[in-house]
C-alpha cells in the first residue's frame, strides 16, 4: 500500500500578490509623504533666509561704494555720507587675532581629548566645560573679559575684543575638531605605530592630515560666527571714528557694533549706514565660508 501526502493547500488566488501590492503601495505613499514633508521644511527654512538676504541687499546695495568701504565713520549720527572703513579694519584685525589664539589652542585641545585623554577625568571635565561654553551668551564672555582684562589694563582695546571672540570660538573649534579626529579610522593609527612611529608622530603625520579638511572647515565656520558677534565688541573695544591698526593701544570698533549703534538711531543717514555695514558683514562672512569650502575641497582632492 502506497502512502501519498495530501495535496498542499493552495493559497487563495492572488493572495500573496495582493499583499505585496498593498505593501508596495503603502511604501510608495510613505515615501512620497516623507519627500513632501522634507520639501516643505526646506521651503520654510529658505523663505526667511531669502527675505533677510533680499532686504539687506536691497537696502544696503544703494549705500555700498568704494568710498563707503574706505571713508571714516561720521562722528554724528545725523550726518549723511561717511563710511565703514574703521569698522572693516577693526573686524578683520580683531577676528584675525581671535582666530590666531583660538584655532591652535582648540586643535591641540581636541588632539588631547581624542588621542590621549579619551575618557579620563580631566578629558571629561574639558568636554563638559567646552559644551557649557558653547551655550554661554556672548555678552557673558564680554563681561568676563571686561572684568579680567579691561579693568586690569585700564582701557578698552581691540585686543580685548579679540580675547572675547577667542573665548567664543574656542569651544566650537574643540568640539568640531574632536569629531573630525574621531572619524579617522583606527587602522591608520595602528598601521603607523606598527611601523615604529611614536604616538605623537602618528598624530602629527597621519591623523591630522586625514582630518585636516574637516578641522579647517569647522575652524573657519567658527571664525565666521565670531565675526558677527556684537555684545562683547561693544563692551570691551569702545568706539573709534578712524582706523586704529594697533590692537593693543586705544579703542577700536567692528561692523557688528556699528550696525547696532546706527540701527538704533532715528536718523535715516545712520540707518542707511547700518544697512551698508550689514551687507558688508554678510559679504565678509560669505568670504570666510567660501574659503572654508575651497580649503576643504583642496585637502579632500589631495587625500584621494
Amino acid at each position: 500500500m502506497t502512502l501519498t501526502a495530501p495535496p498542499a493547500a493552495r493559497p487563495a488566488a492572488g493572495g500573496p500578490d495582493l499583499t505585496r501590492a498593498a505593501l508596495s503601495g503603502r511604501r510608495r505613499f510613505t515615501n512620497h509623504l516623507a519627500t513632501a514633508a522634507i520639501w516643505v521644511a526646506v521651503l520654510l527654512a529658505v523663505i526667511p533666509l531669502a527675505l533677510v538676504t533680499y532686504t539687506v541687499i536691497a537696502k544696503g546695495g544703494g549705500v555700498m561704494s568704494l568710498s563707503f568701504l574706505n571713508e571714516d565713520i561720521p562722528n554724528s549720527y545725523r550726518r549723511d555720507g561717511g563710511g565703514m572703513g574703521p569698522a572693516i579694519v577693526g573686524t578683520l584685525l580683531i577676528t584675525g587675532m581671535a582666530a590666531l589664539m583660538a584655532i591652535p589652542l582648540g586643535v591641540f585641545g581636541a588632539i588631547y581629548l581624542n588621542e590621549y585623554g579619551k575618557q579620563r577625568p580631566l578629558a571629561r571635565i574639558i568636554r563638559l566645560m567646552a559644551d557649557v561654553m558653547t551655550g554661554v551668551p556672548s555678552i557673558v564672555m564680554g563681561l568676563f573679559i571686561y572684568i579680567s582684562w579691561v579693568l586690569l589694563v585700564g582701557e578698552q582695546t581691540g585686543f580685548a575684543g579679540a580675547l572675547a571672540l577667542a573665548c567664543l570660538m574656542l569651544p566650537v573649534v574643540i568640539r568640531s575638531s574632536e569629531e573630525m579626529l574621531r572619524l579617522v579610522p583606527d587602522e591608520l593609527r595602528q598601521a603607523s605605530m606598527a611601523l615604529g612611529a611614536r604616538k605623537w608622530k602618528t598624530t602629527l603625520t597621519v591623523v591630522l592630515p586625514a582630518a585636516i579638511s574637516g578641522i579647517t572647515s569647522g575652524s573657519l565656520l567658527a571664525v565666521a560666527r565670531a565675526a558677527g558677534e556684537t555684545a562683547p565688541i561693544i563692551i570691551v573695544t569702545g568706539i573709534v571714528f578712524s582706523p586704529n591698526w594697533n590692537l593693543f593701544d586705544g579703542s577700536n570698533t567692528a561692523l557688528p557694533a556699528q550696525i547696532f549703534r546706527n540701527a538704533s538711531q532715528p536718523f535715516e543717514a545712520a540707518q542707511n549706514r547700518a544697512w551698508g555695514a550689514a551687507l558688508t558683514l554678510i559679504v565678509i562672512v560669505l568670504g570666510f565660508t567660501i574659503i572654508a569650502r575651497f580649503i576643504s575641497s583642496r585637502f579632500a582632492i589631495k587625500e584621494r
